[in-house]
């Protein structure tokens, strides 16, 4: 699925018209927010207010989900792999020649992989879907859940298998039938934010080591539109706390140059 420019002029695509503030005036090349380890674009975060997500956002929300929620779960052993390490997993013939390159996952109890469907190494952004493999090492289950079922089952078959050479033991694929479905052609990106979200901090974070915890999302309500403006409410406070940081730490003398760089959060 190609992108579209929003061409919103005015109005807020959630209906009212709004005052003009920092951004208006960037490229769609330009950064937006800088977040620890991502960047966000102008294109970014126009993207998000009512087109197809790009692997940035969803690594910008995984990176989120990390900083702000799994912080609080010191002993929590759980990873959120970003778009461009699954798709390299799911492009390499042998795992085991990038495992330095990915995360240490021996002591890990589950893996939330974004998939795309993308088949074109060279093409950046490339593809038409995303969905969610969450793999459940602890119960050598990998769950699959596709918002236009069962668009992405090959290749969430094929990252299962991957996962599986990693770690030298056998996964179960479940390709999830009682998944959310999207209402539309642009909202796949934002499920996968959305459906990650709620099993990480609903299912997963809140568990009790004795109990069974189902992983299915069978009448889950996804309210994507909300997600939406709920990503961008996120991204605008962060955007005006590095405003707020910079200008405490900006001397008047000092370079002309820093205020072209967006506003940062993070320690790097």
């Amino acid at each position: 699925m190609s992108r579209t420019g929003s061409g919103s002029g005015g109005f807020h695509p959630f209906g009212g018209r709004v005052s003009k503030h920092f951004g208006d005036n960037l490229s769609p090349e330009d950064p937006y927010l800088s977040y620890h380890d991502i960047r966000l674009t102008k294109d970014d975060v126009d993207c998000i207010k009512s087109d197809w997500l790009t692997d940035n956002v969803i690594a910008f929300w995984e990176e989120y989900l990390e900083h702000e929620k799994l912080t609080a779960y010191p002993k929590a052993n759980i990873i959120l792999l970003r778009p461009t390490m699954s798709f390299m997993l799911m492009k390499t013939g042998d795992p085991l020649t990038i495992k330095e390159a990915l995360p240490d996952f021996s002591h890990t109890t589950h893996i939330f992989l974004p998939i795309n469907n993308n088949s074109d190494v060279e093409c950046a952004e490339g593809g038409s879907h995303w969905s969610l493999l969450l793999v459940s090492i602890v119960d050598g289950v990998a769950f699959h859940y596709d918002s236009m079922y069962p668009a992405n089952k090959a290749e969430a078959m094929l990252a299962s298998h991957k996962i599986s050479e990693l770690l030298g033991a056998p996964l179960a694929f479940m390709n999830l039938e009682d998944s959310p479905q999207q209402e539309n052609g642009s909202d796949c990106g934002v499920y996968v934010c959305l459906l990650m979200q709620h099993l990480l901090l609903h299912r997963l974070l809140k568990a009790h080591a004795a109990h069974k915890v189902s992983m299915s999302m069978k009448e889950k309500d996804v309210d994507a539109a909300g997600g939406r403006k709920e990503m961008i409410r996120i991204i605008e406070m962060f955007r005006r706390e590095g405003e707020r940081r910079r200008s405490r730490s900006t001397s008047p003398f000092g370079n002309k140059n820093h205020s072209k760089s967006p506003p940062r959060i993070g320690d790097n």
